[in-house]
């Protein structure tokens, strides 16, 4: 990295077990330039008998191979995507929120820097504001009365179908922001999951540099 970049930089993590998603942006006075996006997806061989074990050692993997790579870098600001806590399985959501908090620990220790953390909604909200909407059509696609729209609120993806793949949604603005970016795909062509944590990482960051208002 470039020593001019010193101070300047903001990283984002998109936090999952299987894989997260990192993207490194330079603050450029109201905007921000996107010098790196990376994922890793830390896998644990052999699979220790303890789960949690299994989670300290990916958070370890992480440190190993980014963190460690990237503490003298001038990065000033780390911001983190909560975990999307939609599940109904208790465990799968206190394993995410395990695993989020080791992260952000090992973020504090290897880099010195207190993580800072947004909502997936505000990070789409802010984001990408176009993808607030009002919805004019119910669940079931019937047409909503002209007076049940004129009494709504703007909801995210209110301008979308009700069932549309709001991860593909995302990395399209993503995609059409960046296009420099070459994306991961598998051998019959089709998008790789990586590339949607690698395009949350994006949004996380342009959401909390938006909303508090750094960028414009």
């Amino acid at each position: 990295m470039d020593k001019q970049n010193e101070g300047k930089l903001i990283l984002g993590l998109d936090v999952s077990t299987k894989c997260i998603g990192i993207a490194l942006f330079e603050d450029k006075d109201g905007a921000g330039d996107l010098k790196l996006l990376h994922h890793v997806s830390p896998k644990v061989k052999p699979e220790p008998e303890s789960k949690l074990e299994e989670l300290f050692e990916k958070a370890r993997i992480f440190e190993k191979e980014f963190l460690n790579d990237y503490a003298g870098v001038g990065i000033s600001r780390v911001i983190i995507e909560e975990p999307l806590l939609q599940s109904n399985n208790v465990h799968t959501i206190a394993t995410l929120l395990r695993f989020n908090g080791m992260i952000a620990r090992s973020v504090y220790e290897t880099l010195l820097i207190v993580p800072e953390f947004i909502s997936s909604y505000d990070a789409r909200k802010y984001g990408f504001p176009e993808l607030m909407g009002v919805r004019k059509l119910k669940k079931d696609g019937t047409s909503r009365t002209e007076k049940e729209i004129s009494k709504s609120e703007p909801v995210l993806f209110g301008a979308h179908d009700f069932d549309v793949d709001k991860k593909m949604v995302i990395w399209e603005l993503v995609a059409d922001l960046h296009p420099q970016i070459d994306w991961f795909y598998d051998k019959k062509k089709k998008l790789k999951k990586e590339n949607f944590d690698m395009s949350d990482a994006v949004t996380c960051v342009r959401g909390y540099m938006r909303k508090n208002g750094f960028w414009k």
